[in-house]
């Protein structure tokens, strides 16, 4: 299992909550929910292995080890490093959550790791998706993906198919975007 995130900088995380939030305070949003997608990771020890899998050196978050710097490029790219690693370092399933579905319930993670498809979505309301678990990766499963839209899951779930990979879609939950979803956290003010 992996959680990817971004180190918590305050103007470069959660930036499209700004109008509602400041900027140190959408990157304590930010710190507060990666810390719980740890915690929900790491519950699975001993049965899996966790990793943090954050964009550029951090101190933040001092519990979560190991950690690792995701790879160079774009999202898609990044993923794919990071399962393609997963996967070869000789795990049957890598999965990668993503680290802003607050609240997440342990059972939709487990949905997804006991998933036989190749690639199994846990899709969010807004059109992402909050983990991929996977099987096999191919070097075009995320082609074309329109990253932070609502076409994400459609487009990887696309994609991903027309590399040849079985996929399923696991239980849907939220995740915090926009000023609108706070709402789901009682943080608006």
């Amino acid at each position: 299992m992996i959680v990817f995130a971004k180190a918590p900088v305050p103007g470069r995380v959660k930036t499209r909550l700004l109008p509602v939030l400041t900027a140190v305070e959408a990157a304590e949003l930010h710190r507060r929910m990666v810390f719980e997608a740890w915690t929900l990771s790491a519950s699975f020890r001993p049965h899996a292995a966790v990793e943090l899998h954050t964009d550029e050196p951090t101190a933040a978050w001092p519990e979560a080890h190991p950690r690792r710097l995701q790879a160079q490029g774009g999202l898609g790219s990044r993923m794919l490093a990071a399962l393609t690693a997963g996967l070869a370092s000789g795990h049957g399933r890598c999965l990668i959550l993503g680290s802003d579905a607050p609240g997440l319930p342990r059972d939709h993670l487990q949905h997804l790791l006991d998933s036989t498809a190749d690639v199994a979505l846990g899709p969010c309301e807004d059109g992402g998706y909050y983990a991929i678990s996977c099987r096999r990766v191919t070097p075009t499963m995320f082609d074309g993906v329109r990253w932070s839209t609502a076409d994400a899951l459609s487009d990887t779930e696309r994609a991903a198919t027309s590399s040849g990979l079985l996929v399923e879609r696991g239980l849907p939950w939220f995740d915090i975007d926009v000023p609108e979803d706070l709402a789901r956290l009682g943080v608006l003010r």
